[in-house]
């Protein structure tokens, strides 16, 4: 796979995951509303993406790389962002809320440890160790984004 691809669709399915995961865990616990849910969703998957593939862009012209491949990555952060973003809508479309938030959590974190396996075993390190840190992080975010939600929802939820 070539280097900007990479580049993108890593940057793109690790942020994609996080954020939404984020954006999940938090609405849910301030909201328990499938509906905002969906539409924040929806909303991450297209404004996040579009401003994580600007920012792919211009940190790859700073790095004075080629136009194809700024626009490689550039592209491969959008769709990878995008598409991994909305593949979390079916859990919460099939199941019951809490249900689709533990479906969304451990689709989230299999997809980052498979993610994960990849880049160890390219940067020939041992993988479990590079899984567990990621995943790591991923549960710290998980876990901060679930106390703001209750936080927002005992202040301005009243």
């Amino acid at each position: 796979m070539k280097k900007s691809f990479r580049i993108g669709l890593s940057f793109g399915l690790t942020s994609g995951i996080i954020t939404t995961l984020g954006l999940i865990v938090g609405l849910n616990s301030s909201t328990h509303s499938k509906l905002v849910i969906l539409g924040g969703i929806l909303i991450i998957a297209i404004a996040d993406a579009l401003s994580d593939a600007l920012g792919i862009h211009v940190s790859e012209e700073s790095e004075n790389k080629s136009q194809k491949n700024v626009w490689q990555s550039t592209f491969s952060t959008f769709l990878s962002k995008f598409v991994f973003a909305l593949t979390f809508i079916i859990p919460i479309l099939l199941f019951e809320l809490l249900t689709a938030i533990i479906v969304s959590i451990v689709w989230g974190l299999f997809l980052l440890s498979i993610l994960s396996f990849y880049i160890a075993k390219k940067r020939k390190v041992k993988p479990w160790k590079v899984i567990i840190e990621h995943l790591v992080i991923a549960v710290i975010v998980i876990i901060a984004t679930h106390l703001v939600g209750k936080w927002v929802s005992s202040v301005f939820f009243v």
